[in-house]
């Protein structure tokens, strides 16, 4: 995966994967050459198996209907 992939993937900024990468609580990417990394989406998925809580950026919710009720 690419970094930019991985950011959609978490809803971050390109910036934020490399910080997470650096403060060492993220799986390291894989070196293709040059500067050409990429993730591996086992690794991915391992990664946020391990995280003590769900990340959800996005709710399916009707705020109208809640406030109905």
């Amino acid at each position: 995966m690419s970094v930019d992939q991985v950011a959609t993937r978490f809803d971050v900024s390109k910036d934020t994967i490399w910080r997470w990468k650096r403060e060492g609580d993220f799986p390291p990417p894989v070196k293709l050459g040059g500067n050409t990394s990429r993730w591996r989406l086992s690794h991915i998925e391992e990664w946020e198996s391990q995280r003590p809580c769900c990340l959800i950026t996005h709710l399916d919710v009707d705020v109208g209907a809640m406030m109905r009720r």
